[in-house]
């Protein structure tokens, strides 16, 4: 039996094989050499991104819908976080922020790759990653452990995975905070936020 047939053949490990493989990536995010945060970074943005695309065809709901309440929830998310930056304690962020631009330089080609690729991943790879996971698997669960006897939309109050019954709407409010937040980074240099 193949790797793949293994996942079909087990909704739970489908779900939680690409969120734990992307975690475990991000354990190690700077303990192999400080460059390790950003090398690992890509690595694991390209293992999401394989891994989405080999799992796909298993996971029905995972699928990106376009609405404009996944655009208007994902700015208001967006708008919170940034929002609240100085009211929220500051925790795990001691130590050198994520800056490829402090180790490689402003102009350099190789610090430019490494935050496109930041927000390329966080606003791709991310979102279906941690959606399924959490949405689809462990939102689920809790109510029976046989989640796929659990409808989408299962809980209230009312989020957008529960009102619309589908996934594909929280992937693009995931995205879409994620890649205003990527550019809000660059932008006013609030390197914190990474």
């Amino acid at each position: 039996m193949t790797l793949l047939e293994k996942l079909r053949a087990s909704p739970l490990l489908v779900r939680s094989a690409p969120f734990l493989t992307f975690a475990a990536l991000t354990a190690l995010q700077g303990k192999l050499g400080d460059d390790s945060r950003y090398w690992l970074y890509l690595a694991k943005t390209v293992v999401g991104a394989w891994v989405i695309w080999t799992v796909r065809s298993c996971i029905s709901e995972m699928r990106w819908k376009f609405s404009w309440e996944g655009i208007v929830v994902g700015i208001a998310v967006f708008g919170i976080w940034v929002g609240l930056e100085d009211w929220y304690p500051k925790t795990g962020q001691s130590g050198k922020p994520w800056n490829p631009f402090l180790d490689y330089g402003a102009g350099s080609a190789l610090a430019w790759f490494y935050v496109v690729t930041r927000i390329v991943g966080s606003t791709l790879v991310v979102p279906p990653i941690e959606e399924v996971f959490y949405r689809s698997l462990v939102y689920r669960y809790v109510a029976d452990p046989d989640f796929q006897k659990v409808p989408l939309g299962h809980f209230a109050p009312k989020g957008l995975v529960v009102w619309k019954k589908r996934l594909g709407d929280a992937m693009l409010a995931h995205a879409t905070t994620n890649l205003l937040l990527g550019l809000w980074v660059v932008w006013k240099g609030a390197w914190q936020f990474w």
